[in-house]
């Protein structure tokens, strides 16, 4: 396990010092009631499907117009769900794929599609600065997942999303995929990951302010059986401490000091010694900033291009990374 000091976030600001810590905290709290009354606003859009836009055949994604001719012959099974609704993605084109066409082609040297994946009662609309960052620097696909709020088993969400990246690489004919889950939706990713074989799609999982090791906080919502099963020792944490040898999936988990959603905060750590992961702490901002805060979808966005021994170099040390 690495912890990073994570450069393209470094403001180049004196540590956090005791004398200004709660005018931080401030701050960080009024962004957090910005980002929530934001939020609330644009819910309901992603409450509807997104429009499912063709693939570009792989090689072509940074390069030439695809051609319509292989658009066509694109897979798109009934019930898939949809591409992310981006300008930058989009050809003006509707779906042409019908029941019984080929996958697309082999998508060795492209870049895998990232699949993004929302927290406890949210929906895909929690993305939508983190998905237009994205298409904008070159990502042509990009998924979510929206899984239904009465959904009560982290276990039965982590089986729907194993059947989706596999609808997705068979569409698609990449072998591989990346995953941006927040809060919970890291958590479920995590276990799709560990305990149902996903290391063999997942190429490299983000983490989001997601509970690894369980949190304490929102005692009231312990009613709820996913919250049972987020604190710490519950049979699902317990699951995910057993052994993992082998797992080929490269974890990068973003946490914040000021998250007050993680109880401890280090708790959205990945710990754990079969797994190749890399803690990445932020200081300035809490729970609901992190998938939106420009400075972290650029933290993003360079550790889903770099190879891992990149993305830790000069990291093995502690240290701390402002995106105030």
């Amino acid at each position: 396990m690495k912890v990073l000091s994570f450069l393209p976030l470094l403001l180049r600001r004196p540590c956090l010092r005791p004398a200004w810590l709660s005018s931080t905290l401030i701050r960080a709290t009024a962004l957090e009631l910005v980002i929530l009354a934001g939020h609330v606003l644009i819910y309901p859009s992603g409450l509807t499907p997104e429009r499912r836009h063709p693939m570009p055949p792989p090689g072509t994604e940074d390069g030439p117009a695809p051609d319509p001719e292989r658009l066509t012959r694109s897979a798109d099974p009934a019930g898939a769900t949809e591409t992310a609704d981006t300008a930058e993605t989009a050809d003006g084109a509707d779906p042409t794929g019908t029941a019984g066409t080929t996958a697309l082609p082999s998508a060795a040297g492209t870049r895998p599609p990232v699949v993004l994946l929302h927290g406890f009662i949210d929906n895909r609309s929690v993305f939508v600065l983190l998905r237009r960052s994205l298409a904008r620097h070159g990502w042509h696909h990009l998924e979510s997942l929206n899984y239904s709020p009465l959904t009560c088993d982290i276990r039965t969400a982590a089986e729907l999303l194993d059947r989706h990246v596999e609808e997705i690489c068979a569409r698609t004919g990449h072998r591989e995929i990346d995953i941006v889950g927040h809060s919970l939706g890291g958590l479920i990713a995590r276990y799709y990951v560990q305990r149902l074989g996903g290391d063999r799609r997942v190429r490299t999982l983000v983490t989001l302010g997601t509970p690894h090791n369980g949190t304490a906080a929102a005692p009231l919502a312990g009613a709820h059986p996913i919250v049972r099963q987020m604190r710490g020792g519950s049979d699902l944490i317990e699951e995910l401490r057993r052994p993992a040898p082998g797992c080929r999936t490269r974890f990068i988990s973003f946490w914040s000091e000021l998250d007050r959603v993680m109880l401890p905060v280090e708790t959205a750590c990945v710990d754990h010694p079969d797994l190749d992961a890399v803690n990445v702490r932020v200081t300035g901002i809490g729970h609901l900033a992190l998938p939106v805060h420009p400075a972290v979808a650029s933290a993003i966005r360079q550790a889903l291009e770099s190879d891992g021994a990149s993305l830790g170099a000069g990291g093995a040390a502690p240290g701390a990374a402002s995106v105030a």
